[in-house]
């Protein structure tokens, strides 16, 4: 099925202005399975579907835009970490890329444990039935009733980021009569090859103790001191969006060499080591991510040859993939609202969304794709644009994409890999209503999180 075609903008590669795209696909049509969730394809109508349902049904029953979030692809996703890793490691699913009560479900039946960085979080996690001895919680600035809420509840780990937070949470914890497990994170003064706003082991930011100078050492010192708490092991998180085990291995060399300084110190062997997160996945076609049991394979084998390098035993090893499970799993439903061909240049294509529902692309210049999912076409392909309906010129959600010529309003189109930090980064600018999460697996979907209403709005506004 297609359209009368609109006049656009640029269509050949050998006319379009210089940017961010590759040339145009050979099949606008086809659905490249490393950018999109496991379960989606075309119908025999050539509308996309998912889980069983097209997306026509699903933008008429939940509206758009809207997450549309495959259930069966976030459990396989969890499932292959967990398996990749075996009994003698830990998965903490990381809760600030999505958390929803239906998520932490989900972790609990498929064996993950869950980190979380925020009362909040903490909140969701506890009310949804995660043992709290299965959570840990991070922060750089957690608050003294947050730490008093994790202590209570008897959450497995605290992570403690600062000289003041040792204190702090040795405090409450003694108070309260118990003695938390914690873990010191480091900064290891290695940066990820990542965008530098989320790269954050290198020295000069806000999270974690410096290795360097003696820091790290000095609180490991302190905290073993700290009746209040037991140290159980040393954290390290080196960026996000990483597909080169390289930075991995120059990290487990440097917090080894810690473990082995504090052993000589202290005559103890910390029993953990955390190796944090960051593992990327595909945006786009050119995204190259590794498959879970490559990472826990070289993640182990780095561990264990630093560690008899050390003459340790090798401590229990823990990671933290929160992109690399949900990202994947999710696409955004959007219908177009107007098409805009600038002569020589683009096309814009504007849709009922935008930065309050991704502002990833504005934060992080990150790139995604796109694809015409209500219909197939046969037209010539055009460069576009996809921005949103709010008040700034920054509010682009795909920056270079080839869509059909012949795109219409009315037409509805996804953006694929958006389940990690774009509903939890979702804002309300403009007063935007932020999308629902709609979850769906073998023929059937439910809303998880539903969408927000006005009423919602002006309940918060007491003026």
């Amino acid at each position: 099925m297609s359209r009368s075609a609109h006049p656009a903008g640029p269509r050949h590669a050998d006319v379009l202005p210089e940017g961010h795209y590759s040339a145009p696909p050979a099949d606008l049509n086809a659905l490249d399975p490393k950018v999109w969730a496991q379960t989606v394809d075309r119908d025999q109508d050539g509308v996309v579907t998912v889980g069983g349902m097209s997306v026509t049904q699903l933008a008429e029953e939940y509206g758009t835009p809207a997450y549309v979030l495959d259930e069966a692809d976030f459990r396989a996703r969890a499932r292959a970490w967990r398996t990749a890793f075996g009994t003698d490691a830990d998965v903490f699913y990381a809760g600030k890329a999505f958390l929803s009560r239906a998520v932490v479900r989900w972790l609990q039946e498929e064996g993950l444990n869950l980190d979380v960085c925020s009362g909040g979080e903490l909140a969701t996690a506890l009310s949804a039935g995660m043992p709290a001895d299965r959570i840990a919680f991070h922060g750089n600035n957690k608050s003294p009733e947050e730490i008093e809420r994790a202590v209570r509840a008897g959450v497995g780990r605290i992570v403690l980021d600062s000289f003041q937070e040792i204190v702090r949470v040795a405090h409450i914890a003694q108070s309260l009569g118990k003695r938390q497990r914690v873990q010191i994170r480091i900064t290891v003064g290695v940066e990820a090859h990542t965008h530098e706003f989320i790269a954050t082991a290198h020295e000069d930011q806000k999270f974690g103790i410096p290795l360097a100078g003696g820091q790290a050492a000095e609180a490991v010192r302190r905290a073993l001191r700290l009746d209040g708490l037991e140290v159980i092991g040393i954290h390290s998180h080196i960026g996000s969006q990483i597909f080169d085990m390289s930075g991995f291995e120059v990290a487990a060399h440097r917090v080894v060499g810690l473990l082995k300084d504090i052993r000589d110190e202290h005559g103890v062997e910390l029993p953990e080591i955390d190796l944090g997160g960051g593992l990327g996945i595909a945006y786009t076609s050119d995204d190259d991510p590794r498959e879970p049991h490559e990472i826990a394979k070289a993640l182990t084998e780095i561990v264990t040859r630093e560690c008899e390098g050390a003459k340790l035993r090798t401590p229990r090893i823990s990671v933290e993939p929160g992109r690399a499970i949900v990202g994947p799993t999710a696409f955004t439903l959007y219908e177009v609202g107007t098409v805009k061909p600038l002569e020589g240049l683009r096309t814009y294509v504007s849709v009922d969304g935008g930065m309050s529902d991704n502002i990833r692309t504005a934060l992080y210049d990150a790139e995604y794709t796109v694809a015409l999912v209500s219909r197939t076409s046969d037209a010539e392909p055009m460069l576009t644009r996809v921005v949103g309906k709010h008040c700034e010129s920054g509010d682009i959600v795909v920056k270079d994409a080839f869509l059909p010529g012949d795109l219409a309003p009315g037409d509805l189109i996804a953006v694929p890999a958006t389940g990690a930090y774009c509903r939890s980064m979702a804002s309300n600018y403009n007063h935007a209503l932020r999308p629902p999460v709609v979850a769906v697996r073998e023929g059937e979907a439910r809303v998880v999180v539903r969408r927000e209403t006005e009423e919602d709005l002006l309940r918060l506004d007491v003026g």
